[in-house]
């Protein structure tokens, strides 16, 4: 009899145990160790780079432009003889059939000696539409290109990859490309060049502070 009372008891707790440890394992009471170890655990992000993470600007702010001028540039000679600077009007931010001028104008006869305005090498001589007959010429540290536009005609010992000194003609005043033929003048631009140093291509930088002697205004 004492040994059916304790089959039955032994059996009853046996059962007991087994339904109370499937209803914890339903709910989540019990984890098995070696999977809660494998769970990954993610990290904050460093302090430092959480820094690098910046709110982007909003959509109507203003991105400043290039600048046009360059401060510590050494001051050029003037292209045109006993013109004074101080007088010129600076026509770099006007416009020309909607499109920037970049460059400075500056009226003189017909057939006046253009000279160089710094040392260097003439790198292009080409004839546009717009310029007419030009002259690109390099700075002797390739960083800088002078342009000189709307020339009547070169100085006849010209040429490509002539090295051209301060005051050197290099052309003469004209109307070319699409001046009028009314209004001679000297088209004149700097532009501070990439690392391809190409001469068809850089940045506008205003030249008449650099005629004043100044990188700025």
């Amino acid at each position: 009899m004492r040994i059916r009372l304790f089959a039955s008891f032994a059996f009853g707790f046996a059962a007991g145990m087994a339904c109370l440890t499937a209803l914890l394992w339903t709910a989540g009471a019990l984890h098995h160790p070696i999977a809660a170890a494998q769970q990954p655990v993610l990290a904050a992000p460093p302090a430092a780079a959480a820094a690098l993470v910046q709110p982007l600007p909003p959509a109507n702010t203003v991105v400043p432009a290039p600048p046009t001028t360059l401060p510590g540039a050494p001051k050029l000679a003037m292209p045109i003889a006993d013109i004074d600077p101080a007088k010129l009007t600076d026509t770099f931010a006007q416009t020309r059939d909607g499109h920037p001028h970049e460059a400075l104008d500056i009226p003189a006869p017909r057939g006046t000696p253009v000279l160089a305005a710094d040392e260097g090498n003439v790198v292009k001589l080409f004839t546009s539409k717009q310029g007419g007959l030009t002259v690109y010429q390099f700075n002797d540290a390739g960083d800088l290109c002078y342009y000189y536009a709307h020339l009547d005609h070169y100085a006849p010992s010209l040429k490509e990859g002539t090295l051209l000194r301060r005051g050197d003609v290099l052309g003469y005043v004209g109307s070319t490309g699409d001046a009028s033929p009314d209004a001679p003048h000297l088209h004149f631009a700097v532009f501070r060049l990439g690392p391809e140093r190409e001469w068809w291509k850089g940045t506008a930088i205003d030249p008449l502070p650099l005629l004043r002697g100044s990188g700025t205004h």
